[in-house]
Formats: C-alpha cells, structure tokens, sequence
C-alpha cells in the first residue's frame, strides 16, 4: 500500500471514532442564533440567560434559528421566582403557539423533567413522587436531555428521569426552545447550554 492510502484510511477511521463536536448555543453575552417569540423578556446578566414574565403575562418562546433532530443536550437552570418554564426539542413556533414536546422545568412537585406534548397528547412522562426530591429549588440544576431517533432521555441532576420511545417524536424535526408559562411572574436563569449532535 502506497503512503497517501494509507494516511487516508486513518484520517478516515479518526472520524469514525473522534468525538462528536460540542457546540454552546448561548455565547454569554447576547442572543445570537436565537428568536424571540411573543412579547415575554429574554435577556443576559452576568453571563446568565434570562427569562422573565412580562406586562402581557403570555406565554413567550426563545428558540434555536437552526435545527436539531438527533442531539444530546446539556444545560443549567436556576428558578428564581414560579420556575414554570421548560426546553422544548424538535418544536415549531407560529406566533407563541408551539407544536413539539417539552422537557418540564417548574417549582418542586411539579414534574420537572418529565415530557408534555404541546397541542397534542399532554403529559407523556410524569415524574413519581420520589423523584420530586431531586430537584433543587432556588440553585443551580443540572438538565440532560438526550434525543435520537424515537428515543427521548432526561436526567436531572445526574438522576435518571425519563426513558421514552415514541414513534410521533421519531418523526419529527425542529428547533430547540425555552419557554416562559403564561400566568407571569416566572424568573429562571439559564446557562452552559451546550449541545452535542449526534
């Protein structure tokens, strides 16, 4: 074999086994390769994303402009005030309506983790009391959300939360988003959101 074919076959075995590059969607500093949807505050402070009730205490949607399908995605969240937020995968936005799936993210007791459907099914995945425990109300949390193909898994501070196959997620594609519930008077903070295609 000559040396050119062989420096091909081991730049090609390399990119079979080099690890998958991690990308931050949230520079730190501003919402680049982000949208805003609806009238709700999305902001940065201290190196922190911020989500944050408005006047019109509506619901409000800050998605990826790029898509993600197959991902592994990781982050930190911190619930300020009512904590009644979430991260939508594979979702579209018309307006402030959302059609896709969302990992929970809201106060203790409230299944934070677990999966909802928008405009669909409801609650897919609800999480069991003693899992309630897990979360940690008024510091930062850690949220692992792991998408491919029909297979949805989270993980809340390291804890396994939700194991689910399902064949209409399988089937679909879209943005990455976080939510603001209506109601008003939510304040989460974001950051390290760090995504991993897969």
């Amino acid at each position: 074999m000559t040396r050119p074919y062989l420096l091909a076959c081991c730049l090609l075995a390399f990119a079979f086994i080099a690890p998958l590059k991690k990308t931050r969607l949230f520079n730190g500093k501003d919402l680049s390769g982000w949208k805003i949807y609806g009238t709700e505050k999305w902001y940065v402070e201290d190196g922190n994303l911020i989500c944050e009730s408005g006047p019109d205490k509506k619901y409000g949607y800050l998605a990826t402009e790029k898509l993600y399908k197959n991902f592994d995605l990781s982050l930190q969240f911190k619930q300020e005030a009512n904590g009644n937020s979430g991260v939508f995968f594979r979702s579209s936005i018309e307006g402030t309506k959302i059609s896709g799936w969302q990992v929970e993210v809201a106060p203790k007791d409230h299944d934070t983790g677990g999966i909802y459907e928008s405009y669909g099914r409801g609650w897919l995945e609800q999480i069991p009391a003693e899992k309630e425990t897990i979360l940690k109300p008024g510091e930062w949390n850690d949220l692992r959300i792991r998408v491919e193909g029909d297979r949805v898994q989270t993980f809340l501070n390291g804890q396994p939360m939700v194991d689910r196959r399902d064949e209409k997620i399988g089937a679909a594609n879209g943005s990455i988003a976080l939510q603001i519930h209506d109601g008003g008077g939510i304040k989460v903070r974001w950051r390290k959101l760090i995504v991993r295609e897969l």
